[in-house]
C-alpha cells in the first residue's frame, strides 16, 4: 500500500523561503480569494463602494425631516388612542398616565428644486436635498437600542450574525491590497453625552471567518496599533521575520486545515502593508484650505465627525469598499432642543460638505451614501412637557433615513406617515428592504449572497427583504 504524501517541517519551510516567498505568495493567494470573490456579483453594480453615516441613538424625525405643521395646535393634548393602536411602549414610558402630543420646537422650510422640508437644525443638508433620496418609511420591529443597532448591522437582532460591511468584504473582496476593505470610525457627539454604548461585535463577522470582520481606527495614538516598528528594528528585518511566521502558519495549515491560519496569514500581510500605507491615508497636510474648510472647525481634531467624514472620503477614494461611521449621542429622552442642536452643530456640515466633495471629485458616481439611525422618536412628550423642553422615547414604527450617490434617484421622497408621524401611511420600507437595496446598487441579489452555517444558508436579510425600485435611478 502506498504511504502517505506528508512533508516534513523543514521541506515546507525552504519551499516557503526559496519558492515564490511569503510575500508574492500572500500577494497571490490575496488575488485568488479576491478574484473568488468576485464572482458572487450577479449584474453589473452601480455601487462600489458604501459610506454609512450611522447616527447611534435614533435622531428624531419629527426634528429634522417629518414636518408635521398640524401639531402645532395639538399641543400638550393626549395622543389619541386610535393612533397608538396598544402598540408596545419602552420601560420608560409604559408606566406614564399621560402622552402628550409634542410638536418640535423648530422651524422647518422648503428647500432645492425637490421642495423637500427640512428643520433649521440642518441649513447645510437643506443645501444638499437635490442630491439625495428620503425614505419617511422606515421602520423595524426592534424598540431599545442594544437589538436596533444590532439589526440595522447585521439583520438580525440576537448578536452573531455577520455585519454589513463583513458580508460586502466577503463577497467583493477589497480594491485594495494594502488597506482592509471594511473601515469602522466612531465619534462621540455632543448631544447626549452618556448615550448607548457600541460593541466591537457591530462590525464583526459573525460567523464568516474573521478576516472581514471591520478594522476599527482608534482616535488616539496610532490609527492601528502597532503600526511603527519597535527601536532598533527596520522593514527589512520585520519582513524577513514575518515571513518566517508565514511559513509556519503555512506549515500549521497544512497540517490541521483550519480557515482561521489562512485569515491569521492574510491579516499579518496586510498589517505589514498598511505600515505604510495608513501613516499616508491620515496625514491630512495635502488637503487643500477650501476642503477642510468645508467641513468645519472640527475637522483638524483627530475622531470628531468632521475629521471621519474627510477620512471617509479619502477611504473612498483609495476603494476602502465599506465605510461605517458610527456617531453617538442621538439618544434624547430628555432635554432634546438642547441635546439636538448641539448633535446638529456636530454632524450637519461634515456630511454636506461630504457629498459635496465626493460630487466634485466625481466620487459620488459610484459611491453609496446612507444617513439614519437604529429607529425614530415618538411625537409624544417623555416625562414633563414645559414650555422649552421635552424629551422622545423610542420610536420603530416610522422614521426618516436618506441615501446618496451610485444609483439612488436624486431629489425624491418615498414613504409617508400619519399626522402624528407615528404610524406609516404610504410606501413602507423595512430594514430588511433596506439591505436588499443597497445590496442590489453593489450588483449583489441579496437572496444570493449567503454562507453555510450550522447546516444552513444564511444571508444578510434571513429571508426577507425587497429591493425598494422606486428609489433607484
Amino acid at each position: 500500500m502506498d504511504q502517505p504524501h506528508t512533508i516534513s517541517r523543514r521541506d515546507l519551510l525552504g519551499q516557503m523561503a526559496t519558492g515564490i516567498g511569503a510575500t508574492a505568495l500572500g500577494t497571490l493567494l490575496a488575488a485568488e480569494s479576491d478574484a473568488a470573490e468576485a464572482a458572487v456579483v450577479h449584474f453589473p453594480p452601480k455601487a462600489k463602494r458604501v459610506i454609512f453615516l450611522f447616527q447611534s441613538g435614533a435622531p428624531s424625525q419629527l426634528d429634522l425631516f417629518d414636518y408635521k405643521p398640524q401639531l402645532a395646535n395639538l399641543r400638550g393634548s393626549e395622543l389619541p388612542e386610535s393612533i397608538r393602536q396598544g402598540q408596545r411602549l419602552t420601560g420608560m414610558t409604559s408606566r406614564q398616565s399621560s402622552f402628550p402630543v409634542v410638536p418640535s420646537r423648530f422651524r422647518f422650510a422648503q428647500h432645492g428644486a425637490s421642495g423637500a422640508w427640512v428643520s433649521e437644525l440642518l441649513p447645510h443638508t437643506a443645501k444638499i436635498v437635490d442630491d439625495v433620496c428620503f425614505i419617511r418609511s422606515l421602520h423595524t420591529e426592534a424598540i431599545n437600542h442594544d437589538p436596533a443597532i444590532t439589526f440595522c448591522q447585521t439583520g438580525a437582532q440576537l448578536a452573531g450574525r455577520p455585519s454589513i460591511g463583513a458580508w460586502l468584504s466577503y463577497g467583493l473582496g477589497s480594491e485594495n491590497d494594502n488597506l482592509p476593505a471594511f473601515v469602522v470610525l466612531v465619534s462621540q457627539g455632543s448631544g447626549n453625552k452618556g448615550d448607548q454604548p457600541l460593541y466591537d461585535r457591530l462590525w464583526g463577522s459573525g460567523f464568516l471567518p474573521s478576516k472581514y470582520q471591520g478594522v476599527k481606527f482608534r482616535s488616539t495614538g496610532d490609527p492601528v496599533l502597532f503600526l511603527a516598528h519597535p527601536d532598533q528594528l527596520d522593514d527589512a528585518t520585520r519582513r524577513a521575520m514575518l515571513s518566517d511566521v508565514t511559513a509556519l502558519n503555512r506549515l500549521n495549515e497544512h497540517h490541521y486545515h483550519d480557515p482561521e491560519i489562512a485569515t491569521r496569514i492574510a491579516q499579518y500581510e496586510l498589517a505589514f502593508r498598511m505600515q505604510t500605507s495608513v501613516p499616508e491615508l491620515v496625514d491630512m497636510s495635502g488637503e487643500d484650505e477650501r476642503t477642510l474648510t468645508a467641513y468645519g472647525p472640527e475637522v483638524s481634531r483627530r475622531g470628531s465627525y468632521a475629521y471621519n467624514c474627510l477620512l471617509a472620503r479619502r477611504l473612498a477614494e483609495r476603494g476602502v469598499r465599506f465605510v461605517q461611521l458610527f456617531h453617538r449621542g442621538w439618544d434624547q429622552h430628555t432635554s432634546l432642543p438642547k441635546q439636538i442642536t448641539a448633535q446638529c452643530s456636530d454632524t450637519d456640515q461634515p456630511t454636506a460638505a461630504l457629498i459635496a466633495d465626493l460630487k466634485e471629485r466625481g466620487l459620488l458616481d459610484d459611491t453609496l451614501v446612507v444617513w439614519g439611525g437604529e429607529f425614530g422618536r415618538t411625537v409624544y412628550c417623555q416625562g414633563t412637557l414645559t414650555a422649552d423642553d421635552y424629551g422622545r422615547d423610542h420610536h420603530p414604527r416610522c422614521f426618516t433615513v436618506w441615501l446618496a450617490g451610485a444609483g439612488i434617484k436624486p431629489g425624491f421622497s418615498l414613504g409617508q406617515t400619519d399626522d402624528f408621524s407615528y404610524n406609516i401611511a404610504a410606501n413602507p420600507v423595512h430594514v430588511h428592504d433596506l439591505h436588499a437595496t443597497i445590496l442590489q446598487l453593489l450588483g449583489i441579489d441579496h437572496t444570493r449572497l449567503t454562507f453555510k452555517y450550522q447546516g444552513r444558508h444564511y444571508r444578510l436579510t434571513d429571508v426577507f427583504g425587497n429591493v425598494v425600485r422606486d428609489i433607484l435611478a
